[in-house]
């Protein structure tokens, strides 16, 4: 089912300097408030996990990438680009419909991704669960 939600150029261009040039930790997207477009909500290169969970509102919904970076048994170092839907459930229902219906709109446009997460409670997105999904595949 298509949204009819668009995505603005600035949400590629923020992806690709996540994925390539390894500019930013994490990008935080939003819906505009007439729910129509996908743009930039937040980049930033603080890699405090607690910090980015903490910038994902309360009452809203919005969607992130986030650069795992972890260390395998042999020393070997990894990181993998995880992709999440956040829908609380105390987001409107209006809103939680069209993020989870627009979800494909930039997943599409975000080539690359290694993983993938729903969450809808901050407990969803405990550090463990993450790191679980990024390194099932190594």
């Amino acid at each position: 089912m298509s949204s009819g939600v668009t995505l603005d150029e600035a949400v590629t261009t923020a992806y690709n300097e996540l994925k390539l040039g390894h500019k930013y930790q994490y990008v935080i997207f939003k819906l505009t408030p007439d729910m129509t477009k996908i743009v930039v909500d937040e980049t930033s290169d603080d890699e405090d996990y607690k910090a980015f969970v903490n910038r994902l509102p309360d009452d809203d919904g919005r969607y992130a990438v986030y650069d795992v970076k972890y260390t395998l048994p042999d020393g070997g170092k990894r990181n993998k680009l995880v992709f999440m839907l956040w829908a609380p459930d105390t987001a409107r229902i209006k809103a939680k419909m069209v993020y989870a219906s627009s979800k494909e709109v930039i997943r599409k446009a975000l080539v690359g991704i290694q993983a993938e997460m729903q969450a809808s409670d901050k407990s969803d997105l405990e550090w463990n669960a993450v790191f679980e999904k990024a390194s099932r595949f190594n």
